[in-house]
């Protein structure tokens, strides 16, 4: 993991817990997820996380672990929950039954044809579907993962992994953040 190695040095000391959990969620011996659902988990979360440098470094790391197909699935995990989460949300936030009968009319070929698994690739979007907190696609991706044969532990390792993910991009913009804007606020509270 050099290249996430690196970027985990470059969070600030606010970030620290981030730091630790970034390394543990993707280190061999993280938990339940195989090594193409850990890094396909990482790269479809980090692209939707929306963090150039934590992106470029994830998916780096990512071609050293784990074959080109898994990563070309992570990608059009994102993409496609890009625009599912969105238009299913809207439909469930609306709450209007006249939405839930509309055809979508999307195309989504790849969630049916994967280039790997099909229950990876639901994983994948499962893991982007809770950055987005889309609940309609978040509850459909669970569904079809556990009956696909994966373990609540599986699915509970892939949002933790997510959740981590997405903190680091956050963690990364903070340190972007002049140093001078930040020591009042510690000030105030080391006073306080």
């Amino acid at each position: 993991m050099r290249a996430v190695d690196a970027l985990r040095d470059a969070l600030p000391e606010v970030a620290k817990d981030i730091k630790l959990n970034l390394q543990a969620v993707l280190g061999s011996g993280s938990g339940s997820l195989t090594p193409e659902q850990r890094w396909g988990v990482a790269v479809a979360s980090a692209v939707a996380s929306r963090n150039g440098r934590l992106r470029d470094a994830i998916i780096e790391d990512a071609r050293r672990e784990v074959a080109e197909p898994v990563i070309e699935d992570a990608l059009a995990a994102a993409a496609l929950m890009a625009m599912n989460n969105v238009y299913d949300r809207f439909r469930h936030l609306v709450g209007k039954p006249s939405y839930k009968d509309k055809p979508a009319r999307l195309r989504m070929n790849r969630l049916v044809k994967p280039a790997t698994s099909k229950v990876d690739f639901e994983l994948f979007s499962l893991a982007v579907s809770a950055i987005n907190a889309c609940e309609t696609c978040i509850q459909s991706h669970e569904a079809v993962v556990v009956e696909g044969g994966l373990s609540e532990d599986q699915v509970h390792d892939a949002v933790r992994l997510a959740a981590t993910i997405h903190a680091a991009a956050v963690s990364l913009e903070l340190a972007e953040i002049p140093a001078a804007q930040v020591e009042p606020a510690q000030l105030a509270v080391s006073q306080g």
